[in-house]
This record gives C-alpha cells, structure tokens and sequence, in this order.
C-alpha cells in the first residue's frame, strides 16, 4: 500500500470476521492486517455502529455481543472520524453532486474530513475519484469462492 491515510468501509471490516465470506474473508483479513501494521486505517463512528449491527445479526454466523463489543474496542484505537453536523452537509452536497446513496455519501464526506488519500470499500467502482478521494475495491480480482 502506498504511503498516506485510508479510510475503510463497513463491509471490508465486516467480510473480515465473517468465516462465511469465502474469499473476501481472507483478503479482508489480509486487508485489515495491512492497517493494523501501518497505522493508516481510518473509520468512523457510522462504520463502528454498522458494523456492530452487521455481525452480531446479519451475516450468517453472527458473532456474540461480547466479541463484537471487543472488536468495537480495538478499533477505537485507529483515528476515528465522528459524523458530526459538517460531515452530514458535506454529505448531503455528495450525495447531490455524485449521485451516490446518502450513506455512501456519509462514508465519502467522513473519508475526506478524516484527510483520508484513499478509501476501501466494495460500494463503489474502482478506481472512482471523488473530491480527490481515491476509492479502490480491495476485492477486484479476488473472487468469491
């Protein structure tokens, strides 16, 4: 990975702890592994809270509050950009402006005040540039199994 921040998106951490992910667990593992040894990962507290809601009830092995709650903890540690009032109207001029879902927007808007470089996540086309936001689908070339 190239040098600078990158913000990371729900489904990358959630495929991460999802066993039945096939392919995209290992790679989101390896991912996710990657951030942890550099200190470049960035997220924010609409990715904490999805996640949490993702894995302890809608992937097909949920993890248990506990678990989830640890993990939660953990990445509390990596820069954490709070949707705060700024970040929801940077948003919604995203979401005009592109075309993108609100909630994608949210991630975008939450990336960029974050000084985010570059941005995983499955959501989007790779190779998208938005705002001078890179956004890169770390599964391109990785198959589901």
């Amino acid at each position: 990975m190239k040098d600078g921040k990158i913000f990371v998106d729900t489904n990358i951490i959630i495929y991460a702890y999802d066993v039945s992910a096939g392919n995209k667990y290992k790679k989101a593992q390896d991912v996710m592994n990657d951030l942890w040894n550099s200190g470049r990962g960035i997220i924010s507290t609409q990715v904490l809270q999805e996640f949490f809601v993702n894995v302890t009830g809608k992937i097909e092995r949920p993890l248990d509050i506990t678990t989830a709650r640890a993990i939660v903890k953990d990445l509390l540690k990596w820069e954490t950009v709070i949707v705060n009032g700024e970040v929801i109207l940077e948003a919604v001029d995203i979401h005009r402006e592109h075309k993108c879902s609100f909630w994608d927007s949210m991630i975008i808007a939450s990336a960029i005040e974050g000084g985010a470089g570059t941005l995983f996540s499955e959501d989007f086309s790779d190779k998208l540039t938005i705002k001078g936001l890179a956004i890169n689908n770390p599964f391109v070339g990785h198959p589901e199994q």
